[in-house]
């Protein structure tokens, strides 16, 4: 099971049918692709400036390797410990350019695939009896339900 991001437009209201068109649902976790075509995979989701973020880091490694004069498995050890990266961040930088873009994270969803995620999120947006699932932390918390340390005190010891 995988969690995935429902991305729509700020003014988009629960319910409207409209929004769904423009949603994007961004899947949560590694990303084989985003390893193995990097900058590839950045222009093919038209992430433009993270894709000129990862090619100039990538430029800087080589660069780097050889001005050091690194071996060459050093510098093969280098570039997958760099794609790793890339495919571990992809995700949330996919999610950061649409956030940026004005069409921040609305709901999230556990699906054990796409197209089960699709129709979780469909089902969730045009349902008008769904309560909406702010992914932001919510400002009206009581302060005695909060737990500071490992162990909370006890109910009788307050």
């Amino acid at each position: 099971m995988r969690t995935y991001t429902i991305h729509l437009p700020e003014g988009a209201l629960r319910g409207d049918a409209g929004a769904l068109d423009s949603a994007a649902i961004v899947p949560d976790g590694f990303s084989r692709q985003a390893f193995a075509f990097s900058v590839l995979w950045f222009l093919f989701h038209r992430l433009w400036l993270a894709a000129l973020l990862v090619c100039a880091l990538l430029a800087a490694l080589v660069i780097a390797g050889q001005l050091l004069g690194i071996s060459p498995v050093a510098g093969i050890v280098i570039s997958l410990l760099a794609s790793l990266l890339i495919g571990l961040e992809a995700s949330s930088l996919r999610r950061w350019t649409y956030a940026r873009n004005g069409r921040p994270a609305r709901d999230a969803v556990v699906a054990a695939s796409r197209d089960e995620a699709e129709a979780k999120a469909v089902t969730r947006w045009l349902d008008p009896s769904a309560t909406p699932r702010s992914l932001a932390p919510t400002a009206a918390r009581r302060l005695d339900d909060s737990v500071i340390g490992l162990f909370p005190a006890s109910e009788g010891r307050r």
